[in-house]
């Protein structure tokens, strides 16, 4: 169901909603497209589902569009990928080829006639070079940046000097040898979607039936792509440490995103090596599609972690935080942003498995603590990371941009 702004004001308050709807009538008539890779799976093809029906609600015309590859170039692209977050890479001329090619083919029947233009992630970098340029092109960077193999980073900074700015999701990311304008919008995750609005226990009951999943036990959740960045299997090595100690049932739900190929990779380890826990009940793998699952998941959790080696910002630790649950994370990317180390959850680093089992651990045995981690943890996401903020900062950036290029 599509919603309106206002259809969020017991969430965020009157104030907020007349203060969206003022900055959208400097904005009439005005236009924006954002271009991306994907429709489904991940957390930018998730905030654009919410973001541009309300960019649109409020009278802004807003579009979207799905930047068309072959398997191939998504190959490509996830290396680069893994490359703007450290993993080293064979920039062939091939690759360089394929990359380029496949951005001028989508330019020559995407047609771009819009006041803003805002490209997210390195799939649609290049699209720039194919047009003549005519309103303020953006690039919305939303992996870490911190540490780049600096041969990919030096081809793909040709692009990024052609935009207007960058954003990125932390301080960390910006980029002292970029001279671009650089400035920082957080993720965000919408409270009304199926994903994270609140949910019957009849709608519960019928999820778990439908998965079988028991809940004899207390649960451990890891929503998360099967990505060696996410680090499934670091998670099953914490686990076996954590059932030494409670008995526990383990999930780890991701699906697949029609951009990562390495998915089915992992995803093939991470079932080898849970086998006999699988053989058990104990750990449940799934890779369904589907958002009200999460939800469910996500609501009956004992704890929520979120282990990840690299993180862009962790949208999956934004909405455990919203259900109200504990969550344990690595202490990387924009997780910190999120989380206030023994008061709205708890950081370790990422490779710390002992440290993670204890944490968790101490929260199945003092459930009274975990309800209280998580209290605050709402509130915060509530005050910072919900939808009607990033629409604000797009509505501010639309005004800034049209009015410094005199639109």
């Amino acid at each position: 169901m599509r919603h309106s702004v206002v259809d969020y004001v017991d969430i965020v308050g009157e104030e907020v909603i007349v203060s969206i709807y003022k900055l959208a009538g400097r904005l009439y008539n005005r236009s924006i497209v954002h271009i991306n890779s994907t429709y489904y799976g991940g957390g930018v093809a998730e905030m654009l589902s919410s973001l541009i029906p309300l960019l649109n609600d409020v009278g802004i015309s807003a579009g979207w569009r799905i930047l068309k590859g072959s398997p191939d170039f998504f190959e490509i692209t996830k290396k680069f990928h893994n490359s703007l977050q450290g993993d080293p890479i064979n920039l062939s001329e091939n690759k360089k080829r394929l990359y380029l090619q496949t951005n001028e083919d989508f330019a020559s029947y995407t047609h771009i006639d819009h006041d803003l233009v805002i490209v997210h992630d390195p799939q649609p970098l290049p699209l720039i070079k194919f047009y003549h340029k005519k309103e303020p092109w953006i690039w919305r960077c939303h992996v870490d940046l911190s540490n780049p193999d600096q041969d990919l980073w030096n081809f793909l900074k040709r692009f990024i000097i052609r935009y207007e700015s960058v954003i990125v999701s932390s301080e960390d990311y910006k980029k002292s040898d970029l001279p671009v304008e650089q400035r920082i919008f957080f993720p965000v995750i919408d409270p009304l979607s199926p994903k994270n609005r609140d949910i019957s226990q009849s709608t519960i009951d019928s999820h778990l039936r439908k998965f079988k999943i028991p809940t004899d036990k207390p649960i451990l959740v890891q929503i998360s792509r099967f990505d060696k960045w996410k680090d499934p299997l670091g998670v099953l090595d914490i686990y076996e440490k954590v059932r030494q100690e409670v008995d526990c049932r383990l999930i780890l739900c991701g699906s697949m995103a029609s951009d990562d190929p390495e998915g089915w990779q992992i995803y093939q380890k991470v079932l080898n090596k849970a086998k006999s826990y699988i053989e058990q009940g104990d750990v449940i793998l799934i890779t369904a599609e589907n958002h009200v699952l999460v939800n469910v998941l996500q609501r009956i959790a004992a704890v929520i972690i979120q282990k990840s080696l690299k993180e862009g910002f962790g949208l999956t630790v934004t909405e455990g935080l919203w259900k109200g649950k504990p969550v344990v994370a690595s202490r990387v990317g924009g997780i910190p942003l999120q989380i206030e180390d023994g008061q709205t959850g708890y950081l370790l680093d990422p490779y710390d498995h002992d440290g993670f089992a204890n944490r968790i651990i101490q929260l199945l045995t003092n459930p009274e603590l975990g309800a209280e981690l998580g209290r605050r943890g709402k509130e915060v996401v509530r005050e910072k990371f919900l939808i009607t903020r990033l629409l604000i900062d797009y509505l501010n950036l639309m005004d800034e941009m049209i009015n410094r290029c005199g639109g």
